[in-house]
């Protein structure tokens, strides 16, 4: 009996060429970026003044996917490292031919009350090519849906194709939520108070101005001013500072007045100006929609979930002077099927935020903002040295 053993092939391997090793290199290095941008950590720009004075423009954060659990891309063929627009020749980068159902990995918890949060603008499902950062429904409010569709090339985006935001998330399923004059009540109990938040003030003078180079040193921004009376953008910690410079008489918060809901610009969610007289610093009480609650729909309170009845959780909804259907039969209730979330800038009166177009839905969320990596002012040749390679919970300190 005669017994074959396996013997090496002596034949050597044809050489890979030098394109063919960059080649596999560059896949390589694509598919790891991308499991590792989707599912673990991911790099973001602070692109405006809305989280002033906690993170500032041009900070390049990193946000972590795992502190919530990573979210499973809901359009799944989509071009590698682009968000939802082509690079150079601009256009979608993403086909919505596949669209799967929301799920979310396991993560190291939940979003948590003042956390720092990335997530998907929920009023980006429509946008305006045009003018892609104005919100389309506050411009159909203001000049009608018709001349908003015969003015601009309006297309739709899913969830996870939208624009990424940043806010600190202010109020969690279940909180009541209420301000006063600009102070942010939850639960009827004052909300933190973070250093750098911004406030809009109105700072009176003797009648000589003041001093410009104690403003720049103290990096605070002039909004606006008339004579002795100025507009200052001033963070919570310099208040103080501010009321020591010379000729200054008065340090006031500038806020409106309640029930002024000012001009159709101005309207805060849920833009129904006839039972909710409601503004940028008065504002609520509200209830922040939970997963597993009932609420009773009335023609009074439907402002507040018509949206998240009919868009986040793809309901029919017919409503009529005095009743609802819901998916074709009678209702006078609803239950939430997510939770949701309300978020606002640090910047409080420089924002466009929850007071505008209402709840973040939890399929919206993307990550936690973890810490800055990079930072500066003009150009990368002017640092701001002190936030390189901080968190964002020592930044806001």
């Amino acid at each position: 009996m005669r017994l074959a053993f396996w013997k090496k092939d002596s034949t050597p391997k044809k050489k890979k060429s030098t394109l063919r090793e960059w080649f596999d290199a560059a896949v390589f290095a694509i598919v790891a970026a991308t499991i590792i941008r989707t599912f673990f950590i991911e790099a973001y720009t602070i692109p405006t003044g809305s989280m002033e004075g906690s993170l500032l423009v041009n900070d390049y954060l990193f946000v972590s996917k795992m502190s919530y659990g990573p979210r499973v891309p809901m359009t799944p063929l989509s071009v590698p490292l682009v968000h939802n627009t082509l690079p150079i020749t601009g256009g979608k980068s993403y086909s919505e031919s596949v669209q799967w159902d929301y799920r979310r990995w396991w993560g190291f918890g939940k979003v948590e009350r003042n956390d720092v949060v990335v997530f998907n603008f929920p009023h980006g499902d429509t946008v305006m090519m045009e003018s892609p950062n104005e919100d389309y429904y506050a411009k159909v409010r203001e000049m009608g849906r018709e001349a908003v569709w015969s003015s601009y090339t309006v297309i739709s985006r899913p969830v996870d194709k939208t624009d990424n935001y940043i806010k600190r998330c202010v109020g969690v399923p279940g909180d009541v939520l209420e301000l006063k004059n600009a102070v942010l009540y939850v639960n009827g109990q004052p909300a933190t108070s973070f250093p750098h938040s911004k406030l809009l003030y109105q700072v009176v003078t003797n009648g000589k101005p003041i001093d410009a180079d104690a403003l720049e040193e103290n990096e605070i921004e002039v909004a606006g001013g008339n004579g002795n009376v100025y507009l200052l953008f001033i963070e919570n910690d310099q208040v103080e500072v501010v009321k020591k410079l010379q000729n200054i008489v008065q340090v006031v918060p500038f806020t409106k007045t309640p029930g002024d809901v000012g001009s159709i610009r101005e309207w805060t969610f849920p833009q129904d100006t006839t039972n909710f007289k409601w503004n940028v610093d008065n504002f609520g009480p509200m209830t922040v929609p939970k997963k597993g609650v009932t609420v009773k729909l009335t023609p009074q309170n439907i402002a507040l979930y018509r949206r998240i009845i009919s868009v986040y959780e793809k309901n029919t909804l017919v409503e009529t002077a005095t009743a609802f259907e819901i998916n074709g039969k009678p209702a006078d209730s609803y239950t939430f099927k997510m939770d949701y979330y309300w978020m606002m800038g640090d910047n409080r009166h420089n924002s466009l935020d929850s007071r505008f177009w209402g709840f973040v839905p939890e399929d919206h969320v993307v990550g936690k903002a973890s810490f800055v990596w990079l930072s500066y002012k003009e150009s990368l040749f002017s640092p701001r040295w002190s936030r390189l390679l901080r968190t964002v919970t020592a930044l806001e300190k």
